[in-house]
């Protein structure tokens, strides 16, 4: 997973809590008075939200702690790397008169030494990247809510995620009333003609209406 699908759904996380939390304080729309898709004027907001969240007071002090964290790495990765260097320039002013072994033995232990540091350095980047992904995405998380209060508050009819992934742009947030995916399924069926299918099995007989009034205590249904 990289860094943007990360941060992505923490920011879905955030949006979902402030989703819950509008819900409680709103009525939902009912299957028989469908919210209808309101023509807005446009107003698209761009956001590149790694960024943002790094640039926060809190993403940039959890980045200088976890830099703080990974000093002694760095060290041991320079002090590695200074030695290499050190062999590779004592082996290369060697005199002509040294013997094939030892250069050969020489040569062999300045290779292990490269490889260490690159296992070492490959290891310690991969540990990195996995802890600053899970720090911003807490900072993002926590930031959902104000980015969503931001864009709602300024009038903002959709927000986009700008941060340059492969994919190009990503829709985090539209404004409610803009979707009209099913107003296009309402006015496809009333064009094609072709009636709803009567469900089957248990769900026709809980969706059905029925022509008998209901009883005052519904009596549970005898089993099959």
């Amino acid at each position: 997973m990289n860094r943007t699908l990360v941060l992505l759904s923490a920011l879905c996380a955030g949006l979902i809590a402030t989703a819950g939390l509008a819900q409680t304080t709103a009525p939902a729309p009912t299957a028989a008075a469908p919210v209808a898709p309101q023509a807005v004027a446009a107003k698209i907001a761009l956001i590149q939200f790694e960024q943002v969240a790094a640039a926060t007071n809190e993403g940039q002090k959890t980045l200088q702690d976890l830099q703080k964290k990974y000093e002694p790495k760095k060290a041991a990765l320079d002090a590695l790397g200074g030695e290499i260097e050190s062999l590779t320039k004592q082996l290369q002013s060697a005199p002509a008169t040294m013997q094939d072994a030892e250069r050969t033995s020489r040569q062999r232990a300045i290779e292990i030494k490269q490889k260490q540091y690159q296992r070492d350095g490959e290891d310690a980047s991969t540990s990195y990247n996995a802890d600053v992904q899970e720090a911003i995405g807490k900072v993002a998380q926590k930031m959902g809510p104000v980015v969503i209060g931001y864009v709602q508050k300024n009038g903002f009819t959709m927000l986009l995620d700008n941060t340059g992934q492969p994919g190009g742009t990503v829709v985090l947030w539209t404004q409610a009333g803009t979707d009209i995916s099913q107003a296009v399924v309402d006015a496809y069926n009333a064009s094609s003609g072709v009636a709803a299918p009567i469900p089957s099995g248990p769900a026709a007989a809980r969706t059905r209406p029925s022509t008998t009034p209901k009883a005052a205590t519904p009596k549970p249904a005898a089993p099959k």
